[in-house]
């Protein structure tokens, strides 16, 4: 069994059966995403478009390819024909560009919400105005055919302090727990990274995205 087959299937003996495992394969070569998909692996993640598309054309076509980076409007038109989820939607801008080319393509586009929950100023997402005001546009504008929004998703602060992370997660929850009242399809909460991921489950997350402890670092 090779390395990255061992810490996969020690990560998934470790999960809940109601947490979903994304394997974050941005930067990897195919021959180690081939390996996480020989272990059984369905479920990928990348942060980068262009590299999504071209793994995706050379790879077995019953992979879930999932949009986990921050997304470039321009290149958006690449990944939907195949892309199963878009986690980083962050503005009302995106969603709805993103609702114009599920149009044209005649598909209905899975997304995620991002909410900002980590006090660093390099990571993307929606405060709780932003929020409200993509969730009166999902639910009160008949353009927005297109999309189908399934969740939130966010990222703690890179810190060792365990606590601040703990009520980062805890502060997204109770925003999803809020939301959900309010849209019953919302079912994904995507919370918790390789270094965070056994607190995001404590906290309520139902997708985790693991890179590292999979693939080995970069």
């Amino acid at each position: 069994m090779s390395i990255i087959s061992e810490n996969l299937n020690n990560i998934k003996l470790s999960l809940p059966t109601d947490v979903t495992l994304i394997a974050v394969s941005k930067t990897k070569p195919v021959s180690d995403l081939m390996e996480a998909y020989n272990a059984g692996q369905r479920i990928f993640g990348e942060n980068k478009i262009q590299e999504m598309t071209e793994k995706w054309q050379e790879m077995p076509k019953d992979i879930e390819w999932h949009m986990i980076g921050h997304v470039q409007t321009n290149k958006i038109k690449f990944m939907i024909p195949y892309v199963k989820l878009i986690h980083g939607v962050d503005s009302l801008k995106l969603l709805k560009e993103i609702n114009r080319l599920g149009i044209k393509w005649r598909k209905k586009v899975n997304c995620l919400l991002q909410v900002s929950i980590a006090q660093e100023e390099t990571k993307f997402g929606l405060d709780e105005s932003e929020l409200n005001e993509i969730l009166d546009y999902i639910k009160n504008d008949d353009s927005a055919t297109n999309i189908n929004v399934v969740g939130l998703m966010g990222m703690a602060t890179f810190t060792d302090n365990q606590e601040q992370i703990r009520n980062e997660f805890n502060y997204l929850k109770c925003v999803f727990d809020k939301t959900q009242e309010k849209n019953p399809n919302f079912q994904i909460l995507s919370m918790g990274m390789s270094g965070d991921y056994q607190i995001a489950i404590e906290c309520g997350s139902t997708m985790i995205r693991i890179g590292s402890s999979i693939f080995g670092t970069r």
